[in-house]
């Protein structure tokens, strides 16, 4: 097993909880384009979110809509319902995230905290939540270059946290592109957790090489396991 020095996980359906939060501000970007709720468009694009859940939403945005505009119109329309829904305390943390987090810096282990918003979206999830000192690093696509499934965000804080080997690093999420961004990485381990988007199948074809119920059971996988 590889000596882990440094933990990449995901926010939202990871270490928050989700709560059907992305599909309902969808709903209202969509409305914002002219796409009815309960129309075929409509859920060709809403089974499109849920497929591409962990990558980044300017991404899907531009994928639903192809015009540029739109897709910025869109994101927008997205962000500003997602705050609103955060603002009326709609944001929380899933059980032990935080305990997990601290646990795992107590044994050395530093931790990122990743998502496939936006920086002002993930700002405002962590002031909501009071995380804002909670992890050693967080990051967005925009801080890193590209989104999941691309592996910038994880190789993004190896180099900030000064890890050394790409093995040294886990990577935890609840999707698919979680997975193929620790993948693509070449983390020492690849975890997926069953509290979010997707399901074992989808995990495991994404290349996850660990399946836990929970961000609680982190530690005991990355600590007891003789990882240190």
């Amino acid at each position: 097993m590889h000596d882990i020095r440094l933990a990449v996980l995901d926010m939202a359906g990871t270490t928050v909880a989700d709560d059907g939060l992305v599909e309902q501000a969808f709903e209202q970007a969509a409305a914002g384009q002219g796409v009815a709720a309960g129309g075929a468009e409509h859920e060709r694009m809403l089974a499109h979110v849920r497929a591409t859940m962990g990558e980044s939403k300017i991404t899907v945005f531009r994928h639903l809509f192809g015009d540029e505009d739109r897709a910025q119109a869109a994101n927008r329309a997205f962000e500003t319902a997602y705050h609103d829904l955060v603002d009326d305390g709609r944001c929380r943390a899933l059980p032990g995230a935080a305990e997990t987090v601290a646990e795992l810096r107590g044994a050395g282990i530093k931790v990122a905290l990743t998502t496939g918003f936006s920086r002002v979206t993930q700002d405002r999830i962590l002031a909501a939540l009071g995380w804002q000192d909670l992890a050693d690093l967080t990051l967005c696509p925009a801080d890193a270059g590209r989104g999941r499934p691309h592996p910038d965000m994880v190789l993004t804080a190896l180099l900030r946290t000064g890890t050394d080997a790409v093995q040294q690093v886990a990577v935890v999420g609840d999707t698919g592109y979680d997975m193929l961004t620790g993948r693509h990485a070449g983390a020492g381990v690849v975890a997926g957790v069953l509290t979010g988007a997707h399901r074992e199948d989808r995990l495991l074809a994404g290349g996850a090489t660990h399946l836990l119920p929970s961000i609680a059971g982190l530690p005991a996988l990355l600590l007891a396991r003789g990882e240190r």
